[in-house]
């Protein structure tokens, strides 16, 4: 940046040499103070592309991990996101209430923006929708970065703070995972040595092993030291995550599940002794006093109401104490009580059975957890058999609107069966969608896509699959303008083999023709793109190349003193075509210190867009 800070400077790291310098911003220089963002092109040193305006500052911008998408962010309080594959606008974030100061991308679709009063939203940016937000941040972030898993998320603040998120829960795992006695002007994070690299505004570099202490939990394993390994866990929370204290977490579950049967049969003293370990981690010793007085005040009386048969005082003691779920006994009656529900079914079917049904059940009266079920068995008896039809004559979309509409169907065995059906159809799929069998796999995907939990995901699938056979049925057939448009809103296949040669073969025509735009050849831009004159998908960015074609053309009328009428004219032509955009307002700003008799007005003139510009509106002069 230069002293007057209205100039971006590009340098080269080896040489150390500035290679652009580039002007075109009105302000100082922060992406853009004058809302305006743009692509440079580092072999010419001119524009490539716009980005969507902003109408105040712009204060960050981001790129995508596979350099397809743009977001910027702005004190207009919203979040651009700009598709490169369209050269066009994918989506207008709102919902911050202050200027949005940060933008990172995230995988799975993934954006964070961050804004001026520390509010922290988690977008879909494939659909402009809201995630989440995300609690606990209290300084002005710095910098934002994710480990190469992209598991964790790590803020760092103006005050030296490093913040970590979970990116699956989103929940904060440490507001002060680190703490430097300086500001944090750089994070980032080596995916080769798993390191998170810190630069301070005090010059100091960093790196830090996230999961430092894997050795330390290693050693205190083999002596079972579970107190120290959970102290070092606290220090640093990711470490929770590793493999090795998985190993920990699996000896807590099995002590627990060995202390409830020593406890549930009467063998208080081993259950203590099995808990020796842990009974000094202040969290699991919570657990530890709450089992053992749970199962030492209820296992005499909860034995005795089940076998007395006294079954609503013992669920009734399951309400107030759900740990005992896990006991034998409780497992025991839930056996009993799904045997007698099988049972009374098969009667509740029949018009005669309906006393039978009743009886069966009757032990169950009273009981919370069951009474609607038994309510709902004996009086819907037609429900049932229509949800047996429907099952037997395969109609999926009936059996489950009557599961939404009567949930006690999910009691009898025909549901699970039904399940177990609906999984064995998606492992299936998937496996013949793995040998590229998408005939046989579309086939049982139409059947699939009627069991309600699978429907969406099928939906989505089958779009896929039908856009993979079109894809490349055209690339067979070579016919680039069916398979551009499926590869613009594929992203899946943007990543396969020929979807990187049809871009690759577009970027470099791109390349060739922003040479031309920018030196105002026609002819040969002509040449270059018509082979993409009628895919629709391409439409903005033709449009955007003719559009800086046309600029040359009115910067070089300016150059040669052309009349004012011819320029004035020319301007007008621009705007019908592309609309009153940043390109020709800058342009203006030249214009009238050139001519400073013109009265033209911008905002007075006819307003196309380039959202509606097509290839029949290329003329050989915009000054025409």
């Amino acid at each position: 940046m230069n002293e007057s800070c209205s100039k971006s400077l590009l340098y080269n790291t080896k040489s150390k040499k500035n290679i652009i310098q580039f002007d075109r911003h009105h302000g100082e220089v922060s992406c853009g103070d004058d809302g305006k963002s743009y692509g440079i092109d580092k072999e010419n040193k001119k524009i490539a592309f716009t980005l969507p305006v902003h109408v105040d500052r712009v204060t960050d911008i981001a790129f995508s991990e596979n350099a397809q998408w743009i977001a910027t962010s702005s004190y207009d309080k919203k979040v651009q996101i700009f598709n490169m594959a369209m050269m066009s606008r994918k989506h207008r974030l709102i919902a911050h209430s202050a200027p949005v100061m940060k933008v990172h991308f995230l995988s799975e679709h993934r954006l964070i923006s961050i804004d001026k009063e520390n509010s922290a939203i988690i977008w879909d940016y494939s659909n402009g929708k809201v995630i989440t937000r995300l609690e606990g941040i209290h300084d002005d972030v710095m910098n934002i970065t994710v480990s190469s898993n992209q598991k964790f998320l790590f803020l760092g603040t103006k005050l030296g703070y490093i913040l970590v998120y979970e990116l699956e829960s989103y929940q904060i795992l440490s507001n002060k995972y680190i703490k430097l006695t300086s500001s944090i002007t750089a994070l980032t994070f080596d995916k080769n040595s798993e390191q998170l690299i810190i630069g301070t505004q005090s010059g100091d570099l960093i790196f830090c092993d996230i999961y430092d202490g894997v050795d330390y939990i290693k050693e205190k394993l083999k002596v079972k030291d579970y107190e120290s390994i959970q102290k070092y866990v606290e220090q640093n929370p990711l470490l929770a995550y590793t493999k090795i204290y998985q190993i920990v977490i699996n000896q807590w579950d099995l002590t627990i599940r060995k202390a409830k049967l020593l406890l549930e049969s009467g063998d208080k003293k081993t259950a203590i002794k099995l808990f020796e370990h842990f009974k000094n981690i202040p969290s699991k010793n919570s657990i530890i006093q709450k089992t053992m007085l749970e199962y030492s005040e209820l296992a005499d009386k909860f034995a005795m109401l089940a076998k007395q048969g006294k079954l609503a005082l013992a669920y009734s003691l399951i309400l107030k104490h759900p740990l005992y779920k896990d006991s034998k006994i409780y497992k025991t009656l839930e056996f009993d009580w799904k045997k007698a529900f099988a049972s009374a079914q098969k009667y509740a079917i029949n018009p005669k059975g309906a006393d039978t049904a009743r009886e069966i059940l009757a032990p169950y009266r009273g009981i919370t957890q069951k009474t609607k079920l038994v309510q709902e068995l004996l009086t819907e008896s037609e429900v049932y058999k229509r949800f047996r039809i429907a099952i037997g004559q395969k109609d999926f979309v009936i059996a489950f609107e009557l599961i939404k509409l009567h949930p006690f169907l999910k009691e009898f065995s025909d549901y699970e069966v039904l399940m177990t059906y609906a999984d064995s159809l998606y492992i299936k799929s998937q496996k013949l969608l793995d040998v590229d069998d998408t005939h046989a796999a579309i086939k049982i995907l139409r059947t699939l896509v009627d069991f309600s939990d699978y429907t969406d995901e099928v939906k989505e699938l089958m779009v896929y699959i039908e856009n993979k056979q079109k894809f490349y049925n055209a690339i067979e057939e070579d016919n680039i303008e069916i398979a551009y448009n499926i590869l613009s809103i594929n992203e899946e296949l943007q990543e396969s083999e020929d979807g990187k040669k049809l871009q690759s073969k577009w970027n470099k025509d791109l390349q060739k023709s922003n040479e031309y735009a920018l030196t105002g050849n026609l002819k040969m831009l002509n040449v270059v793109l018509e082979k993409y004159m009628k895919i629709s998908s391409k439409n903005n960015a033709l449009a955007n190349i003719y559009g800086w074609c046309y600029m040359c053309q009115l910067e070089k009328a300016i150059e040669m003193k052309k009349e004012q009428s011819i320029i004035e004219n020319g301007i007008k032509n621009y705007i019908l075509f592309f609309g009153l955009e940043e390109q020709i307002e800058s342009y203006y700003q030249l214009f009238i210190k050139s001519y400073p008799g013109s009265k033209l007005s911008l905002e007075l003139q006819t307003k196309g867009s380039i959202d509606m510009w097509r290839a029949s509106m290329i003329v050989n002069s915009i000054l025409d």
